[in-house]
């Protein structure tokens, strides 16, 4: 597991945690009872403050996508991923309509910003 922070990005640190650990349960790349690291062991490696990592564990606590062993750390849950996808789904709605917005304040056209997400959809 790699979480990566970004100084730029216009998500707090502890949303941009969450945002990774979702994807990688998401991805499978984290599966069902595999252990997360504890919270002081991510802050130390993120270079975080402890409530940060904290404050990132208790939101996929509340989602149901990790739960705590007292005594033993957090695990991931096994979890439905249909629904997580659709959660992922919703939330890139809002952030492409926030997008649309911004490209019709501009002046673009329907078939400019159609042209613009292929391009950029066949380079990424």
């Amino acid at each position: 597991m790699n979480i990566v922070i970004s100084a730029n990005s216009n998500l707090a640190i502890y949303e941009q945690i969450v945002m990774q650990l979702k994807n990688a349960i998401f991805n499978h790349e984290l599966h069902p009872g595999e252990a997360l690291p504890s919270i002081r062991v991510l802050a130390s490696s993120l270079e975080v403050s402890v409530i940060t990592t904290k404050r990132a564990y208790e939101e996929l606590e509340k989602e149901n996508l990790i739960r705590s062993v007292a005594g033993k750390g957090f695990y991931v849950c096994d979890t439905n991923t249909s629904y997580l996808k659709e959660k992922q789904y919703v939330m890139l709605e809002k952030k492409m309509a926030e997008v649309l917005k911004e490209c019709k304040n501009a002046g673009m056209s329907s078939s400019e910003i159609l042209s613009m997400a292929k391009v950029i959809v066949e380079e990424g």
